[in-house]
């Protein structure tokens, strides 16, 4: 019915509203007694197949919702009901952040695509921290963190350190972000030094807690092979817990829509169907130079069951959906449990 019925009605309007419209009636929806039950039973698909430890961590099942969905966890327990095996926040900033002006958000029906250039726009950590204080659900949450867009590079150690304070006490694991295309010079901190830097400290803050928390990187598709061997260097040298591959790509190759129609866009990452094979090359050779056991979750370009299929065979061993879920709606991650349990 989504595919045939909701969607193209909700694509003959501004993407971000319907976004706003959405999560308001998730929002409203979950309020109504037992409505959270009968989304669970509808939408939820269990299995001891399904099951994964990671970092530490069990997992029901091994996908997740990107951060950028929900970045401000407004919608945490309702989207617990949807079969997820995880949720990631965010990304969160120090200060409340208005983002990139509008429209910054974009769809391209005939590449099965998003371009965003939404540029960190949440209501800042401790409007997040509020929610998650007051969450009933115990599905896994993750903490996606970032620095503001007014914070110069040489001071977002500072950031990355106010957010991971404040939000230790109510997230499972945590993402650093430095690869969203979206908020300026932000991706010079995948830079080999100040990544490096930047993950030191992190970790040292998580090691100094009573109960050290895993610290992901989430890294962009647009890296070369060089630099993709310092990310490596840089994972094991600072004995960061995993890594997030990949975020969207600032490419626009191989696409089916008019080009006039994508430069009229302009600027922002792209994801959804051709970002597929990007994300699932890098996962590929994030594998062969980590080694078996290091964690890898993956991201970019789930468009069917197969696609996270192909992505944990490629080295994944959890996946994250944002786009797909988009274009597909409610039922795709129990779509996608079916088809790894069996």
């Amino acid at each position: 019915m989504y595919k045939l019925l909701i969607r193209p009605i909700f694509f003959l309007f501004d993407p971000e509203k319907i976004h706003h419209f959405t999560f308001s009636f998730l929002k409203t929806l979950g309020t109504i007694p037992f409505a959270k039950n009968l989304l669970s039973l509808f939408y939820s698909y269990n299995s001891p197949k399904l099951e994964r430890e990671l970092f530490g961590i069990k997992f029901k099942n091994p996908i997740g919702l990107a951060a950028g969905l929900d970045k401000d966890s407004k919608l945490i327990d309702e989207l617990a009901c949807l079969g997820f095996g995880f949720i990631e926040i965010g990304t969160l900033t120090p200060k409340p952040q208005s983002g990139n002006d509008k429209p910054r958000l974009f769809r391209l029906p005939e590449d099965q695509a998003l371009i965003n250039r939404m540029g960190f726009n949440n209501e800042g950590v401790l409007a997040a921290v509020g929610r998650l204080k007051k969450r009933k659900s115990k599905i896994i949450v993750g903490g996606n963190i970032g620095k503001n867009k007014t914070t110069p590079n040489d001071k977002a150690v500072d950031d990355y350190n106010y957010c991971f304070e404040a939000l230790y006490p109510y997230v499972d694991y945590f993402v650093v972000n430095v690869s969203s295309p979206n908020t300026p010079g932000l991706r010079e901190l995948q830079e080999k030094e100040p990544l490096k830097n930047l993950m030191q400290h992190v970790k040292s803050l998580s090691a100094q807690k009573e109960k050290p928390k895993p610290v992901l990187l989430k890294i962009a598709p647009d890296l070369t092979e060089s630099q993709l061997d310092d990310i490596v260097e840089i994972l094991l040298e600072t004995k960061t817990d995993g890594v997030i591959a990949t975020n969207t790509t600032i490419s626009r190759d191989r696409l089916s829509t008019f080009s006039e129609t994508v430069s009229k866009i302009g600027n922002g990452g792209l994801s959804g169907r051709p970002l597929a094979s990007k994300s699932t090359e890098v996962i590929s050779y994030l594998r062969f130079k980590l080694g078996k056991n290091y964690p890898i979750i993956g991201v970019g370009g789930i468009m069917q069951p197969e696609d996270a299929v192909e992505k944990i065979k490629a080295g994944a061993d959890l996946v994250q959906v944002y786009t797909g879920f988009i274009y597909e709606g409610p039922g795709f991650v129990k779509r996608i449990c079916k088809e790894l349990a069996n």
